[in-house]
């Protein structure tokens, strides 16, 4: 049994990168580029980090990776809803980090690892809108990001094209909704996406990793 605070987190997360649609990061291949950029955001619809409720906040992620993700040396920046409490920021803060989590079972702890530079986390308004039945998402941030994403379209008939992708042991998801994705951000982490890969995803994480 591990010493750590016992929390767990249930919602809905949109990430954009600059790979191509479906990204070889999913499938153990190198990035399509090189280097890995990304931005990533969560409605939390219930959670709790002990007995700190995280019901109904927002947060995201701004990172990257000169090369591959496991290469390392990476740079990493949390975006915190501005309406959670001390407490709260300091929770959401301490999963973005990887802390108080098992090692090797979920995202942001694996992340963690890659990591050189976390930069200031930044306590912002948070615009999310992500209809998961519709496939759309939308995320902005003033003065930070901006983005959305929509179905991949058949090139002949425009028509939404639906891709989805399953992890069984995966530690993000379990399932995800291909899209593609648009992003801009100035600042420290510079994001210039257009057309790459994004996805949808319903996630359930704890402690121990992705809850199935």
């Amino acid at each position: 049994m591990s010493n750590y605070v016992n929390w767990e987190m249930q919602g809905v997360e949109y990430s954009n990168c600059n790979c191509a649609w479906g990204c070889p990061c999913q499938f153990n291949g190198l990035p399509t580029t090189g280097n890995c950029r990304a931005v990533c955001f969560v409605q939390i619809e219930k959670g709790r980090f002990g007995d700190v409720p995280l019901d109904g906040l927002r947060w995201g992620i701004m990172a990257a990776w000169p090369g591959a993700i496991h290469f390392g040396n990476g740079k990493f920046q949390t975006v915190i809803d501005e309406r959670a409490n001390p407490a709260q920021r300091k929770a959401i803060e301490a999963v973005s980090h990887g802390h108080e989590t098992d090692p090797g079972s979920l995202i942001w702890q694996v992340f963690s690892t890659t990591i050189t530079e976390y930069l200031p986390t930044l306590y912002k308004p948070i615009e999310l809108a992500i209809d998961y039945s519709a496939r759309t998402a939308r995320v902005k941030v003033p003065g930070v990001v901006e983005g959305s994403a929509e179905s991949i379209r058949n090139p002949v008939t425009g028509a939404p094209h639906p891709v989805r992708v399953t992890m069984p042991t995966g530690f993000e998801f379990t399932d995800s909704e291909v899209l593609s994705g648009k992003s801009k951000a100035g600042g420290p982490i510079e994001l210039n996406l257009d057309g790459s890969h994004a996805h949808l995803a319903r996630i359930h994480w704890s402690t121990h990793g992705v809850v199935r």
